[in-house]
């Protein structure tokens, strides 16, 4: 209980040093919750969100490593209003005065960048209502059948387009029947928007997921809700996605200045230090957001004062972030690095800073997700679904496209067709329902 006392007081004193620094953030709520908890929160994404066996897997490993000592969650943090945090039971009092000086970050990053302006800030409510409704389609159409739809949808889910608020459709489809769900007036034409849409008719579309939703003839109510749910879920993760390294590089500076005011004993200081020196330890394979971030965001203050780094956490994602301000000195200081495999061993193929800049930007493009668009919902006059890879220099999986196909194939109702480009050459992938082919154009 005196543990308590003390954190509740270093949570006041955090928030005034937060707010002294010129942080603005949400309303702010902490929660200390046990290990499998958070992990069920991290895995889930969302602490009301539905069930699926997919979160159950990621639940798994990250509790197995938790078990192991291979990795930590110290906190979860939810960007609603107010803000929400989850604190890990067991972690000490410096670590969570760390967590907590690191939640103000991030509350003030949720909601100060542009790209978070349009989140729902309810999205625990939404969501908690998309489980409750999920649960009654299980109980109504069986748990199975529910399950295997879920895997189709969420087999695509990171292809919406999240700025796009109306979708232009190019179906000729007939119109669906109004129903009676908080998602009817989504894919439900007005005679305008008709009209809209046919003058629009081969202008490639990016909202896979929105276009299903909306043209598939082969959809009952039920799942054309389900569709629009994991859309609408995917529209308020996806500024995350967008924005991690600065996000986390943003909440990484604000924990050490603001740790830095902190009246710590000597014992304190050293934990402190151990902590932070684990958070922003470089990784050989891979790039570690809160350094880079926090590096990016000191050199800007550096050349340009503390009051750009506000501007820039306004306007910025991590594409312009990286573009704009990545710089051959700060490459050189976090010994960045392009590797691939050659001949069955790892070997590093690039070290000038703008290439391997420019490779990180590129990785970065569309979250890092393919950038799939529809360039006829009616291919061949047949109802054909003919998709288009935008190829800028990184080839698809293959084994992964063979295995979605089969699921959009099972959301569409009708044959598949996606071109990609596989060896410098153009080459369309189809699938029919029973097979796959392949043709070069």
């Amino acid at each position: 209980m005196d543990e308590l006392i003390c954190l509740e007081k270093a949570a006041e004193e955090i928030e005034k040093i937060a707010l002294g620094f010129g942080l603005d953030f949400f309303p702010m709520r902490f929660e200390i919750c046990p290990a499998e908890i958070i992990y069920t929160f991290g895995a889930y994404g969302m602490p009301t969100r539905f069930s699926h066996w997919t979160f159950g897997k990621a639940y798994q490993k990250m509790r197995t490593q938790y078990d192991y000592n291979l990795s930590r969650i110290y906190e979860l943090v939810i960007n609603t209003n107010p803000c929400y945090a989850f604190l890990l039971e067991g972690n000490s009092l410096v670590q969570n005065k760390l967590v907590i000086a690191h939640v103000y970050g991030h509350s003030d990053f949720f909601k100060n960048n542009w790209h978070f302006k349009n989140t729902n800030r309810k999205m625990l409510e939404t969501m908690s209502v998309h489980a409750r409704r999920i649960d009654e389609f299980s109980f109504r159409y069986g748990k199975e059948k529910v399950e295997k739809f879920l895997d189709a949808v969420l087999s695509i889910e990171e292809h919406i387009d999240p700025y796009e608020g109306t979708i232009k459709e190019q179906s000729s489809n007939k119109k669906i029947k109004e129903v009676n769900n908080p998602y009817a007036d989504i894919w439900f034409e007005t005679n305008n928007e008709k009209r809209e849409n046919e003058k629009n008719e081969r202008k490639p579309v990016k909202d896979l997921l929105g276009f299903i939703g909306r043209n598939s003839r082969y959809l009952e109510e039920w799942q054309r809700e389900m569709i629009f749910m994991v859309r609408e879920e995917m529209k308020y993760f996806w500024p995350q996605l967008k924005t991690k390294i600065m996000n986390e590089g943003w909440a990484a500076y604000w924990h050490i200045r603001i740790m830095r005011e902190l009246d710590l004993t000597e014992d304190e200081s050293i934990e402190f230090a151990k902590l932070n020196s684990q958070i922003l330890y470089p990784s050989r394979f891979s790039i570690n957001p809160y350094l880079l971030g926090l590096k990016i965001f000191e050199n800007i203050e550096k050349r340009f004062g503390r009051d750009m780094i506000f501007e820039v956490r306004e306007i910025d994602s991590d594409v312009s972030f990286i573009r704009n301000y990545l710089t051959e000195e700060l490459a050189e200081e976090l010994d960045l690095y392009n590797f691939q495999k050659v001949g069955g061993e790892w070997r590093v193929t690039e070290k000038s800073w703008e290439k391997i800049r420019d490779n990180l930007v590129l990785s970065l493009n569309n979250c890092g997700f393919p950038y799939i668009e529809i360039l006829d919902g009616d291919y061949g006059k047949n109802g054909e679904l003919y998709l288009r890879h935008r190829y800028e220099g990184i080839e698809l999986d293959i084994h992964y496209l063979e295995r979605t196909l089969p699921y959009v194939y099972e959301l569409w109702g009708k044959p598949v067709h996606l071109e990609t480009v596989v060896d410098r050459k153009h080459v369309l992938f189809t699938y029919n329902g029973e097979k796959h082919s392949r043709k070069i154009l």
